[in-house]
């Protein structure tokens, strides 16, 4: 098998486990959206550190203890992926999956409304455009569902201001996942102390399938994480920027077809702009690749659950991650 074609295995595998995550966060009931995410960080952790330690690969901590900005920049990263796990979580476990894949749909255009208000970058006709149906499709949903899409806004948001922080940081995959899991290991290991101490842990008092699934939440979160790794050095960054729909769109399907959440014609309507406003996007993104030089477009180290995006562009996680999906 040619590289090229192990880059396409490797990055549908990745987008088709993200894709898909909705149903293992469901098979989680009864165990509350905040112990899902704490163990999820938890099992994160051991499970990188293991990895990372077989391969003999955990040198580069010792290099960030003497770099304080580098921290705070993972400190950063940490609350922002913590709060877009713990968003996404809740959302599946309150069946608002459509709402969540919306969220994933709109993290590239939040993503690049990002670059222009933090970074200072100017947009082409084509992302102007793209970035007003997207702010029309928010308006169509918000009257449809009768309140702001708060759970996508919140997805979006957290997912893309995670991929501006990492994209500064330039931690592999592995690694960045490790480091920021770590830092919330100790709040995360707190609060399930405190369920157990009240007698409210769900960990071993369901049957041995829940408590299993339990813990391979950090396995679950890392495995789709490395594919996509081995996918971002294979593949160029405008394959991956389509890749990455990939995931929402599955995401849709398991929330209206599996889950049978409603999808009135409203609602429909605020995502076929969301929709036509990708398209734009995207060309735009596919047409401005072709007439630059080749190279790094930016850092590949996300956690998330879904590549990232920026005002060029697609851009993917290999040193770490794109837009990573919950």
């Amino acid at each position: 098998m040619t590289e090229l074609r192990l880059g396409y295995l490797y990055g549908v595998a990745a987008y088709f486990c993200w894709g898909f995550f909705p149903l293992y966060w469901r098979l989680l009931r009864p165990t509350g959206p905040l112990e899902v995410l704490a163990h999820r960080i938890v099992w994160s952790t051991l499970f990188v550190a293991l990895l990372l330690a077989a391969l003999r690969n955990l040198g580069f901590l010792r290099s960030l203890l003497h770099r304080p900005r580098t921290l705070a920049g993972i400190f950063l990263a940490a609350v922002l992926i913590a709060v877009n796990w713990g968003t996404y979580i809740y959302g599946v476990d309150t069946e608002r999956v459509v709402e969540t894949a919306l969220g994933y749909f709109i993290t590239p255009l939040v993503a690049v409304l990002l670059g222009v208000t933090s970074l200072g970058e100017r947009l082409r006709l084509a992302q102007w455009v793209a970035l007003g149906l997207g702010t029309l499709a928010v308006v169509v949903l918000t009257v449809d569902y009768g309140r702001l899409p708060y759970l996508a806004l919140l997805l979006a948001g957290s997912f893309a201001g995670y991929g501006l922080v990492k994209k500064r940081l330039g931690l592999p995959a592995a690694e960045g996942l490790l480091v920021e899991s770590a830092a919330l290991t100790l709040p995360a290991l707190a609060y399930l102390g405190w369920l157990a101490w009240g007698g409210q842990l769900t960990l071993g008092q369901v049957s041995v399938g829940h408590t299993t699934l339990l813990v391979l939440a950090g396995v679950i979160t890392a495995i789709p994480l490395l594919l996509f790794a081995g996918a971002a050095n294979r593949l160029p960054m405008t394959t991956l920027g389509l890749l990455q729909y990939l995931a929402p769109i599955l995401q849709l399907g398991v929330g209206v077809l599996i889950f049978h959440e409603p999808m009135p014609p409203a609602r429909l309507a605020g995502f076929v702009l969301v929709w036509v406003a990708l398209i734009a996007f995207t060309v735009d993104a596919v047409r401005h690749a072709r007439r630059r030089p080749s190279g790094p477009v930016a850092d590949r180290s996300t956690a998330g659950d879904q590549p990232v995006v920026t005002v060029d562009g697609p851009v993917d996680v290999t040193v770490g991650q794109p837009q990573r999906m919950s």
